[in-house]
């Protein structure tokens, strides 16, 4: 009994999983990866639950399916943090010292664009910069470590064209993928 219900979860966690990664793949455009991850997903889906339904007289089983779904979704969560795929646009907001910040931040080559901006405080600075997702965090602490008080938020910037992404060698080829994604190629 113990192995039936370790098959489970473990089945159930690759499953749910791959299912995640799955539909993060298709939100982000990236279909082929998704149509090969569905494949997958499926299969493993068919095996644990064929394994679920030949054990319902066990109570265990079915809530190990249940918990295996819980993991698999935290796991695959986990995954695409680490895949980071993708760009996002962050948009910091500063009261004071922005052209001095915006000056350092270019200089450790970050691409942004300013612009004047009133909230209910006054005037701010605000910039904003596309970036790769993996290099977010990064940009996150060198912002703070520049103002403890900007207000960061980002959001994902699924399709873009032209700009300073554009021009460094290493995004040429990200930003063929993404204008061909958008052009649906």
């Amino acid at each position: 009994m113990w192995s039936t219900l370790a098959t489970i979860l473990v089945i159930q966690i690759v499953y749910v999983s791959v299912l995640t990664v799955r539909q993060i793949f298709t939100l982000k455009g990236y279909r082929y990866r998704a149509a090969l991850l569905s494949s997958i997903d499926i299969m493993v889906y068919v095996i644990g639950f064929k394994i679920v339904l030949d054990h319902l007289d066990q109570p265990a089983s079915l809530i190990v399916y249940c918990l295996g779904y819980g993991a698999g979704i935290l796991i695959g969560i986990k995954i695409e943090e680490r895949l980071a795929l993708g760009f996002t646009n962050v948009q910091i907001f500063l009261k004071h010292d922005g052209l001095e910040i915006a000056r350092k931040l270019r200089t450790k080559g970050y691409g942004l664009t300013i612009w004047h901006a009133e909230g209910i405080h006054g005037e701010s600075l605000v910039f904003s910069i596309i970036i790769p997702r993996k290099k977010q965090s990064r940009l996150y602490q060198e912002i703070v470590a520049l103002d403890p008080t900007a207000f960061i938020v980002s959001y994902d910037a699924k399709y873009y064209r032209g700009g300073f992404l554009a021009k460094t060698p290493a995004m040429r080829k990200d930003n063929r993928s993404a204008t061909n994604r958008e052009a649906g190629l």
